[in-house]
């Protein structure tokens, strides 16, 4: 059995980032939306990812960006952020334990409900948000 550490450092970030999105490439409900918006610049996305998430939790600030706006109109539901959800924490189970596995999980689970709640909305009102 392989010891599990916490998500201490950028090579962490970039385990629990490569790890996960390789699941949802080969995910049947993800993949399609995933490599469809993606394509072939899945190195560019995995870098923002990675800068994303070294930001939320080693509070290196490597991140500029608005990460809701590119998923605004995604064709996605509550299936989908679920899927997301599970193969996050099934990742984080796999990897890491200790006080940042467990936070990269609250954020995940507190990211998908906020996208769901605001797509919804923009969905309902058929506006688009101010970016």
């Amino acid at each position: 059995m392989i010891e599990q550490t916490d998500i201490l450092v950028l090579d962490d970030v970039k385990n629990l980032v490569d790890t996960f999105y390789g699941k949802v490439r080969q995910d049947d409900l993800l993949s399609p939306i995933f490599n469809r918006v993606i394509g072939d610049k899945w190195d560019i996305h995995l870098d923002k990812m990675y800068r994303f998430w070294q930001t939320v939790l080693l509070k290196e600030h490597t991140y500029l960006g608005a990460p809701f706006a590119p998923h605004m109109k995604l064709p996605v539901e509550g299936k989908h952020f679920d899927r997301w959800q599970a193969l996050f924490y099934e990742t984080i189970d796999e990897k890491f334990s200790g006080e940042k596995a467990k936070e990269a999980k609250w954020r995940a689970s507190k990211m998908a409900e906020m996208f769901q709640m605001k797509i919804a909305h923009y969905k309902k009102s058929q506006t688009n948000p101010l970016l």
